[in-house]
């Protein structure tokens, strides 16, 4: 391990002086921008003005117009760092002749005549990027009319009102365009039959056509069945470890193999050579429709599954089974639908194509209201956890949502609003999928990550899963935008905003900046921690430095590595720190106020690491905690006390504040011991009984020698101390044990007592606690209640009968 970290840091700190090597050429190749031509974008912008300001222009010609200004735009954009270097060179010489001249200061006429000089040659190099700029400028301005153009014929063409489909008059329309592309599809076969050639055509391709159709017949009938089968004999294997990946990964067949015999069997139709435009045009559609219903159904089938793994999105997922199913369904035959309308020349009548449109989206509207219904979580009694409760809440939400729109879309249709129908209901059902689709990636996902970490089933609630499926959310943020209607240059064009970044001051603060920011960063985040680590693996052990300077070292280190880092790579994405003055400067009013313990400790810290008045291991006391030291950072120190239990106490107590250090310098303390005998007691004998017991523990030094002193007389002992001094202090709770042990020993074999407080009680009228007394116990005064004798022993023996004790009041003490 020391000699990879070794490795890393050569590696690292020999490919720094090498990046501008590297980064050199790439800047002077990106100087190299060849000059638009201006005069062919003159009449391209000119094109586009008129188009718009006609406004015969149809949607595609517009779309056409705009990528064309989107592509001269890049140019552009290239073109405005033109002579970007030699700029910042003929800055830097303009600001070397000193500030500019001003009528009490002017310039030396030498110095005058560079000035301008320079001046000018700073204008001409910056002309191209200048024009550019406007250029751009005007590109910009003809994309967002273009878009708004766009975006309002959208609208337009959503809020169009049809005939409404309820009414009788309209339906002959309906009726006609079914009998008239009934017609035109007979038609087209006849003809086709009664060319030759396509007959010849046919004859030749008989066998290919009968092969295709016998494997499309396989796929599209047995394939999904047996791909089922399979999958459910797998997840059937209690003892296959990953068998709900392995499942879902072959279950991908049912999507597959269907499409894959329908694709077949439009290829086989097509031999035939006897389609024409309109049932070619129906042909085509089945890959699409096949699709579109296989993968609903796939979709829903893992999604309510009876055995699914973890709580189900529905109670009841058999019934949302079938909703999905007949969704699909539906899905497919408007796939149909839009086939068949549109190779209709002329084109349908609004009235036709309302009567067309209604009905799918009437009984659309049906299964997904009911899906939405069993979508709505059952709220059951009993404790649930956060996570479960917060996706309740998400798939009530989308049940709602469902439920609103198979209410409004009928009704739209009914009015006439046909357009608007259909632009929110398909989009829903499209969303559906797409949200089924990110809750079986983050399924499969979880599965992998089971597996991986050989975790159980509460793994599905670990961070890694739900980080995953937050992303998958994110990245399918595009796809939600194109399902309701925007368009691919929309995206393309938030995306162009994003990549600009934002501008404060002369800095733009862009996703390159910031990438290039946190790359720099990390290298030297990087080579930093190696730094630390070589040093307290490899070099500092080696030298004659405590543990606490070791550390300081250490901690000194990183922290300036980490900004030295911070300052390298804001230099290095170009981000000029001095348009971020006034937040320089709010934060320092916050950290006068808000901060300035965090600070305070953070200095503190500092002053610990470079003083160290403590160090790890050393047993101090402060603020009433006592204990060893186990570590010292930057803004607190951590402290374990005996009983094991962890202490963080802040640097500023340690630095402001009476801190006792007992191991600072060496491990030696004093051990004061008091010991108490019995009056009569021979105290010369118990001296030397004492120390003797203290000259004999190992721990107890010799120089100083153990003391033995007599204190005084107290109320019952007589009271004597042992002083002694300890080489390692840490131990001092056990000497004493030990100590205190053999005295009792010693002085049990010697018959020295050990007194022990005692209490003489004088009670009045004793003989009424003897049995047999003469005389009877006066009856307490109501005025004064007698009170409670504390007794020490009850031994009556030690019970004096004293004449004069009637001179002392009931329940007195001696």
């Amino acid at each position: 391990m020391r000699a990879l970290r070794g490795l890393l840091l050569a590696l690292c700190l020999g490919l720094v002086p090498a990046l501008p090597l590297v980064l050199t050429p790439l800047a002077v190749a990106a100087q190299d921008v060849q000059e638009p031509d201006y005069k062919a974008w003159e009449q391209v912008a000119k094109r586009a003005e008129e188009a718009l300001a006609s406004d015969r222009a149809s949607t595609d010609a517009l779309e056409k117009v705009r990528s064309d200004i989107v592509d001269w735009r890049a140019k552009f954009t290239q073109a405005q760092n033109a002579n970007a270097a030699q700029i910042e060179t003929v800055k830097g010489q303009i600001s070397s002749l000193g500030p500019a001249p001003s009528e009490d200061k002017p310039d030396a006429p030498e110095i005058a005549d560079r000035r301008k000089a320079l001046n000018d040659q700073l204008a001409k190099l910056q002309a191209p990027g200048i024009t550019a700029v406007e250029a751009r400028s005007r590109a910009d301005g003809l994309i967002r009319q273009i878009d708004a153009r766009v975006r309002a014929r959208q609208a337009s063409e959503l809020l169009r009102l049809s005939p409404t489909p309820v009414n009788p008059s309209n339906w002959p329309a309906g009726w006609a365009v079914l009998t008239q592309g009934t017609k035109t599809l007979w038609t087209e076969t006849v003809d086709a039959w009664k060319n030759p050639a396509r007959r010849t055509e046919l004859k030749n391709n008989l066998p290919v056509i009968v092969l295709l159709l016998a494997i499309a017949g396989v796929l599209l009938l047995r394939g999904p069945i047996f791909i089922e089968r399979l999958s459910l004999r797998l997840q059937s294997g209690a003892s296959l470890k990953g068998r709900d990946i392995a499942a879902a990964i072959l279950s991908l067949g049912q999507v597959i193999v269907p499409v894959g015999g329908m694709i077949l069997l439009v290829a086989a139709i097509k031999a035939t050579g006897m389609t024409g435009l309109r049932s070619g045009a129906l042909i085509s559609a089945l890959p699409t429709a096949a699709f579109s219903f296989f993968t609903a159904r796939w979709i829903g089938g893992w999604l309510f599954r009876v055995d699914g793994i973890g709580a189900p999105l529905s109670a009841r997922p058999a019934e949302a089974r079938f909703h999905v199913n007949m969704i699909a369904l539906m899905l497919a035959l408007e796939a149909f639908r839009r086939a068949f309308i549109t190779e209709v020349r002329p084109p349908l009548s609004m009235a036709a194509q309302a009567v067309w449109a209604a009905p799918l989206v009437l009984i659309l509207a049906i299964f997904l209201f009911r899906l939405g219904q069993l979508l709505r979580p059952r709220h059951e009694a009993g404790a649930r956890i956060a996570a479960a409760e917060f996706r309740d809440r998400i798939v009530g939400t989308i049940g709602m949502a469902v439920m609103a729109v198979s209410i409004l879309a009928p009704l739209l249709a009914v009015i006439g609003y046909v357009a608007a129908a259909n632009a929110l209901i398909w989009p829903t059902v499209s969303s559906l999928g797409l949200v089924g689709m990110i809750v079986l990636l983050q399924r499969f996902a979880t599965d992998i990550y089971l597996v991986a970490t050989q975790s159980g089933e509460e793994g599905r609630e670990a961070l890694l899963p739900v980080l995953f499926g937050f992303l998958l959310t994110i990245l399918a943020v595009p796809l939600f935008a194109l399902i309701w209607g925007a368009r691919v240059t929309d995206l393309s064009e938030a995306w162009t905003r994003f990549s600009e970044g934002v501008a404060i001051g002369d800095t733009r603060l862009s996703p390159a900046v910031l990438v290039t920011f946190l790359i720099i960063f990390a290298i030297g985040y990087t080579i930093t921690r190696l730094a630390q680590g070589a040093l307290k693996s490899a070099i500092l052990p080696r030298t004659k430095l405590d543990k606490g300077v070791q550390n300081a070292l250490i901690s000194g280190i990183g922290y300036v590595g980490i900004i030295l880092a911070a300052l390298i790579a804001i230099t290095g994405a170009g981000i000029d720190l001095s348009v971020f003055g006034y937040v320089v400067g709010a934060l320092s009013v916050g950290i006068g106020f808000g901060l300035q313990n965090i600070v305070q400790n953070f200095v503190s810290g500092i002053i610990l690491l470079i003083e160290r008045p403590i160090s790890e291991g050393d047993m101090i006391e402060v603020n009433g905690q006592f204990g060893t030291v186990k570590g010292i950072s930057v803004r607190s120190t951590w402290i374990e006390t005996f009983d094991r239990t962890d202490v963080i106490v802040p640097n500023a107590d340690l630095v402001s504040g009476v801190v006792t250090n007992l191991t600072r310098g060496n491990l030696t303390g004093r051990l004061i011991i008091p010991v108490g005998v019995a009056y009569g007691t021979d105290t010369r004998r118990v001296e030397t009984l004492l120390k003797e017991i203290a000259e004999a523990q190992p721990l107890v030094m010799v120089d100083p020698a153990p003391n033995v002193f007599f204190v005084g007389f107290g109320a019952d002992s007589l009271n004597f101390e042992i002083r002694t001094i300890l080489s390692d202090v840490n131990f001092k709770m056990v000497v004493q044990s030990e100590i205190l042990h053999q005295i009792a020993e010693r002085f049990a074999a010697e018959g020295i007592e050990i007194p022990f407080a005692q209490r003489d009680l004088w009670i009045r009228n004793p003989e009424a606690l003897v049995p047999g007394g003469r005389g009877k116990a006066p009856e307490p005064k109501p005025e004064a209640p007698a009170k409670p004798v504390e007794a020490a022993e009850t031994d009556p023996s030690r019970i004096r009968n004293d004449p004069d004790a009637d001179a002392l009041a009931d329940g007195d003490e001696l």
